[in-house]
């Protein structure tokens, strides 16, 4: 089973790599882009049959260690 989680950076928080972007793609004239969020991606392979077992197993995953909850959300697909 797959599950992939994208982190986030919560509302409010400051994203520099973000701004570093939007201002790259400006100077790159690519118009229009009025704001970048940056974040990343995580792709698990699971031995889980279980859809609810294994999104358990990955919410945990991510407040022990894949998102920084403090600042960052967290969005779970299993498939």
């Amino acid at each position: 089973m797959k599950a992939r989680v994208h982190v986030t950076l919560k509302t409010g928080v400051l994203d520099p790599q973000g701004k570093a972007i939007q201002h790259a793609l400006s100077q790159l004239d690519f118009d229009g882009v009025e704001g970048v969020r940056t974040g990343k991606v995580f792709e698990l392979e699971l031995t889980d049959t279980d859809q609810t077992h294994a999104r358990e197993r990955v919410e945990a995953m991510c407040q022990q260690l894949l998102a920084n909850t403090v600042i960052e959300n967290y969005d779970i697909e299993i498939g």
